[in-house]
């Protein structure tokens, strides 16, 4: 079971909310908030969500986790990022090498690729649906 109550108790408090207005304010009762704050029972995503937002803090913070309960082998990442990757994205072109026989494409190269496979995809769920 998570560990993240404490973590739940400092953002409320820090914020001057007692559990009454907080537990107003996610739709829950304050009881419900209670056993979040001890441990006792984990809120579901909606609710995560609804603090994350009403707190202004990332899901890892409210969590509790830093910085340094994230992984850090590099590998890690590149898997996951070799696992998918969305070329029509311009932050990729803009921050990867992009090449094929190990030639760089340029922006202009990049486009026109991508224009080709939606051309081709179109073309090809056309003849599909005649």
């Amino acid at each position: 079971m998570a560990r993240y109550g404490k973590r739940i108790a400092e953002l409320r408090k820090k914020r001057g909310m007692n559990q009454e207005s907080l537990a107003g304010l996610l739709g829950i009762t304050r009881a419900s908030l209670s056993h979040y704050e001890t441990d006792r029972r984990e809120p579901d995503y909606e609710i995560l969500t609804k603090m994350a937002d009403l707190f202004r803090v990332s899901f890892d913070d409210l969590m509790g986790r830093s910085p340094d309960d994230q992984p850090t082998d590099p590998q890690i990442h590149i898997t996951e990022f070799l696992n998918r990757v969305e070329l029509a994205d311009d932050k990729i072109a803009s921050r990867y090498e992009l090449t094929i026989d190990g030639r760089t494409l340029t922006p202009e190269e990049t486009k026109r690729f991508i224009a080709i496979i939606r051309s081709e995809r179109a073309t090809h769920s056309d003849r599909l649906g005649s």
